[in-house]
């Protein structure tokens, strides 16, 4: 198929995990939208570490792994205890890579630093409003902690973006 399609369709796909629900409804919303977005950047992280030359944009990727794993973790210990159930990881970092398979090496890094930006801004609104108005103590407070370390990683995604993607 098309390359410029799948590009498309990958970074598409990607945005689209990292913002959906955005306007979640329920807490079992927010978190299947938090577990589908940081699983997202799991998978894209851990391209990035393979696919990129730049030092810059792999350090910020091991970063993404790192966080976005430990916040997985938390995320879904809580929802076990609140049985509230969680999207199948295996399945969702299957579709994501399918749809990234096809990204091409020479804009590889701007496609990354350009969805980081994207993914984050969405993950902020998310995580503001489940900190600001959730009904469950638990999800609530893992929001609050968790928002501070997505708003660093949308700093340095926005100066990453300024000095490599354009």
């Amino acid at each position: 198929m098309n390359k410029p399609f799948w590009k498309i369709a990958g970074v598409t796909l990607l945005m689209g995990l990292a913002s959906l629900q955005v306007q979640a409804a329920s807490s079992n919303d927010f978190v299947d939208a938090a577990t589908e977005a940081g699983i997202a950047e799991v998978v894209t992280g851990k391209l990035a570490l393979e696919k990129s030359q730049n030092a810059d944009i792999k350090k910020f990727a091991q970063q993404m792994v790192t966080d976005h794993t430990k916040a997985n973790q938390q995320l879904g210990e809580i929802a076990r205890k609140l049985d509230i159930s969680v999207p199948d990881e295996a399945a969702l970092t299957d579709k994501v890579k399918k749809m990234i398979l096809e990204w091409r090496e020479e804009s590889f890094d701007r496609s990354y630093v350009n969805n980081q930006v994207d993914a984050h801004e969405k993950a902020v609104e998310l995580f503001k409003k489940e900190a600001s108005s959730s009904d469950k103590p638990e999800l609530k407070a893992f929001a609050s902690e968790t928002l501070p370390t997505l708003e660093d990683h949308l700093k340095q995604a926005k100066a990453l973006q300024a000095t490599h993607a354009k």
